[in-house]
């Protein structure tokens, strides 16, 4: 229950900083009926959890067969995260107007180009599920990306129903401390997987 709680606190602490992504599913729960809503937030959870699953086995499975791998991606990692931390907390969210009329085609594609083919996305969420992926053992890896797939339901999903409920009361704007604590979260974990890969050096 400790990794799956620690997948899903990491999950939705990368995934609820405020960006294009979240701005989408919060205008388009915003703005469209409520089937639209659910199909748009199912293709988000799906290219999240597919770059999530890619990420963590494929890079985890190397990094189990070579120590030194192993050794760099937790601290390289680890050191990533706590920028990655650092960035979000001192980030502001931007209201951006997001079309949100347009064909579900275009929101699968568009969806796919930004999970999949955005550079540094690919490289910041390698990293970091690389990074935890090298931390556990096998049994603890199962456990830990079933909290991080169940967050991407939770998150978008949540995050989606919430605007929906409260759309004539919320403004996106008001979503500004979101970013402090789940970057603070993420910064915590970041020192960890150093320390862990100092303390793997000494010993």
């Amino acid at each position: 229950m400790f990794f799956f709680l620690q997948g899903l606190i990491i999950g939705i602490s990368s995934m609820a900083p405020i960006g294009m992504q979240n701005l989408f599913v919060i205008n388009t729960a915003l703005a469209q009926t409520t089937m639209r809503v659910l199909i748009t937030v199912a293709i988000v959870i799906f290219f999240d959890m597919t770059l999530s699953l890619s990420a963590f086995f494929g890079m985890g499975a190397l990094i189990t067969q070579f120590p030194l791998l192993k050794l760099l991606v937790m601290f390289f990692g680890g050191l990533l995260i706590m920028y990655m931390g650092y960035q979000t907390v001192r980030t502001e969210p931007t209201i951006s107007n997001v079309d949100t009329n347009v064909p579900i085609t275009k929101i699968i594609s568009t969806s796919f180009l930004v999970t999949w083919a955005n550079p540094q996305a690919l490289i910041d969420v390698t990293m970091m599920l690389g990074a935890f992926r090298a931390s556990l053992s096998d049994s603890e890896s199962y456990i830990f990306i079933s909290g991080v797939m169940a967050a991407a339901i939770v998150w978008f999903g949540g995050l989606a129903l919430v605007m929906r409920l409260l759309a004539n009361k919320i403004s996106i704007s008001s979503l500004a401390w979101l970013n402090k604590i789940c970057g603070t979260i993420i910064l915590l974990y970041g020192i960890k997987l150093v320390y862990d890969a100092v303390m793997l050096m000494i010993n």
